[in-house]
C-alpha cells in the first residue's frame, strides 16, 4: 500500500485466533517490551502481536508482516489516536531509524517502562519468584540520565550503496530502497540498505559539525570514493566512527574521527582529512583497515593521518585514553577480578581502595590503553591481560590470587557458560554483573543463583540487588548492575 492511500479495512478477528500474514487489524498498545516493540492484544483472544514504533495507549491500524511462535509482527499503517504521553520527537528521521525509538514518549514514561522491562525479565526469565522473602527490596528505581540529547560519545556511520529513503520522500514508491551512495544508519532489519543521516541529535555537537562535512564532500565523483557493497564485496569505504572525549586540563571536547575501509590507500582519503582539519575540537584521525568480506567496524590494522592515535576522558577524577576500538563506558586488602574490562574504567576508579585489580579484555587496544591509564594516574595496584574469557581453560584463575569481589562487565550476549562455571567454582564473596542487555543478564543470574540443571550444577548465590540504570534515553537499551553474594 502507497503511502497516502486509505488503509484496507480492518478486520474484526473471532475467539480462536489464527493471524494471516497480510491480514489488517485495529489495534490498541498495552505496554513496551523489551528492545521498544509495543505490544499488543488481539481482542478476546489474548494473542500477542508486537509492533515497531508503537507505544503505549496508541490506537493504530496494523498489517501482520510475521508469525512467530506464539506471537505475530505487526507493521502500523496509520495512527487513528496517539498514545498517552505523546511529545514531538525533534529528530526527522525517529520514524525510520532504528535507534531512537521513543523520542515521542514523554522520558518519564520511556523510563516507567524500562524499569518494568527489567522487572519482568529479572522474574521471568531470570526465575526470581514474587513469593521470595527477599523480592520485594530486589528492585532499586531506575537512576535516570541527566542528558536527553547528545550524551553518547561515540557513533558508527555506516557507507552503503542501496540509500534506504524515510517515510515522508516514498511518494507514491512501493520500494524504500534505491541504487545511490548514502552515508548514515542501517534501516532497521536490513544490513545492506542505509539511511541518509546529516545529524544525529545523540552524539556531540562537534561530531555533528564532522558528519556534514564528510556528508558534503564524500560523494564527489572526482574524489573516486566508493562505499563498499557487502553483496558484492567491492568499494572502499565501510563506516565513519566519530568519538567524543575531553581535554584533561581544558576541558574542551575532543573528538576522534576513524575511517574504517577495505584496504589501505591513504590517497584517496586526503582530500576529506584535508577538510575535517578545519574544525578546531578534531585531534585525531585514524585509518582502520578492515580486508575481510564482512562489514564490521574493528579493523586489522590502524593507521594515524592526523594527530595522535587516542582522545582522553575523565571520571572520577581519573584520566582514561581512549583508542579508536577499545570499549570506555563510562577495603584496602581486597582482590577484584575486573572481567570484560576494557580500558580498565570500572576497575581503575577502585584501584586505589584495593589491594590489587586484576583485569581480562579481549581486545589488544583496550588492554594497551588500560595499562597506560594506570600509568597515566600513577596506579601501580593494577595489571591487565590479554584473554578471550569465552575460551578460557580449567586453570584460569592460576594466575592471581582468589578475588573477594568479581566485576563482570560482557557485552549483549551475556557469559559463556565456560565463564559461569568458573564462578560457580571459585565460590568468591560476591560478584557485581553489569549488564547491557538485562534478557541475557537475567539468564546468567539464573545460573548463578539457581544452577544449570541439564549439566547437574547448583548454583551457589544469592541476588540481593537490581538497580536499573538509563543511559541512552530514547532508545530501547537498558543497564543493570546487579549484586550477588555467596550463598552462607
Amino acid at each position: 500500500m502507497a503511502l497516502g492511500d486509505s488503509p484496507p479495512t480492518a478486520s474484526i478477528p473471532s475467539p480462536s485466533f489464527f493471524p494471516k500474514k497480510g491480514q489488517t487489524l485495529e489495534l490498541v498498545c498495552e505496554s513496551l517490551a523489551f528492545k521498544g516493540k509495543g505490544v499488543c492484544k488481539v481482542a478476546d483472544t489474548g494473542f500477542v502481536l508486537m509492533c515497531d514504533h508503537a507505544l503505549p495507549g496508541e490506537r493504530f491500524i496494523g498489517r501482520i508482516s510475521r508469525k512467530k511462535g506464539n506471537y505475530a509482527e505487526v507493521q502500523k499503517l496509520e495512527t487513528l489516536s496517539p498514545h498517552w504521553e505523546n511529545v514531538e520527537a525533534p529528530c526527522k528521521y525517529s520514524s525510520d531509524c532504528g535507534g531512537c525509538k521513543t523520542q515521542n514518549l514523554l522520558y518519564e514514561a520511556q523510563i516507567r517502562a524500562k524499569e518494568q522491562q527489567v522487572h519482568e525479565l529479572i522474574t521471568h526469565v531470570g526465575r526470581f519468584s514474587e513469593s521470595d522473602s527477599e523480592f520485594a527490596t530486589l528492585f532499586r528505581p531506575i537512576v535516570p540520565c541527566n542528558l536527553h540529547y547528545h550524551y553518547r560519545n561515540k557513533m558508527e556511520f555506516s557507507f552503503g550503496s542501496q540509500k534506504w529513503l524515510p517515510r515522508d520522500q516514498l511518494s507514491s514508491r512501493s520500494n524504500p530502497d534505491v541504487d545511490e551512495y548514502a552515508l548514515g544508519l542501517h534501516a532497521p532489519g536490513h544490513f545492506d540498505k542505509v539511511l541518509h543521516v546529516e545529524k544525529c541529535l545523540l552524539q556531540s555537537e562537534a561530531a555533528n559539525m564532522v558528519l556534514a562535512v564528510i556528508q558534503d564532500s564524500w560523494i564527489d565523483p572526482a574524489l573516486g570514493l566508493s562505499p563498499y557493497n557487502v553483496h558484492k564485496h567491492t568499494g572502499f569505504l565501510k563506516h565513519l566512527m566519530l568519538r567524543t572525549g575531553r581535554d584533561c586540563v581544558t576541558g574542551l571536547p575532543q573528538l576522534m574521527v576513524n575511517f574504517v575501509t577495505s584496504s589501505h590507500n591513504p590517497g584517496l582519503l586526503a582530500p576529506l582529512v584535508d577538510k575535517i582539519l578545519d574544525i578546531p575540537e578534531v585531534v585525531s584521525i585514524v585509518n582502520n583497515v578492515n580486508t575481510s568480506l564482512g562489514n564490521t567496524s574493528l579493523g586489522e590494522k590502524e593507521y594515524v593521518l592526523y594527530g595522535k592515535p587516542t582522545i582522553t576522558e575523565t571520571l572520577r577524577g581519573l584520566t582514561f585514553q581512549i583508542s579508536a576500538n577499545s570499549f570506555f563506558q563510562t577495603n584496602t586488602h581486597q582482590i577484584i577480578l575486573d572481567l570484560f574490562c576494557g580500558t580498565g574504567t570500572i576497575g581503575l576508579t577502585l584501584a586505589r581502595s584495593v589491594r590489587h585489580v586484576y583485569g581480562y579484555e579481549i581486545v589488544a587496544d583496550a588492554i594497551s590503553d588500560a595499562r597506560r591509564n594506570a600509568e597515566i594516574n600513577g596506579i601501580t595496584n593494577a595489571t591487565f591481560v590479554q584473554g578471550d574469557l569465552n575460551k578460557i581453560r580449567d586453570e584460569f584463575g592460576n594466575d592471581f590470587p582468589k578475588p573477594d569481589v568479581v566485576i563482570t562487565d560482557p557485552n549483549r550476549p551475556g557469559m559463556h557458560m565456560k565463564l559461569i562455571k568458573f564462578l560457580l567454582r571459585l565460590r568468591t564473596k560476591r560478584i557485581i554483573y553489569v549488564s547491557c542487555n538485562p534478557a541475557t543478564c537475567a539468564r546468567d543470574l539464573d545460573y548463578l543463583c539457581h544452577g544449570v540443571a541439564e549439566q547437574n550444577i547448583e548454583g551457589c548465590y544469592s541476588l540481593k540487588s537490581v538497580q536499573p540504570v538509563d543511559m541512552f534515553p530514547h532508545t530501547p537499551h537498558i543497564e543493570c548492575v546487579c549484586l550477588l553474594e555467596l550463598d552462607s
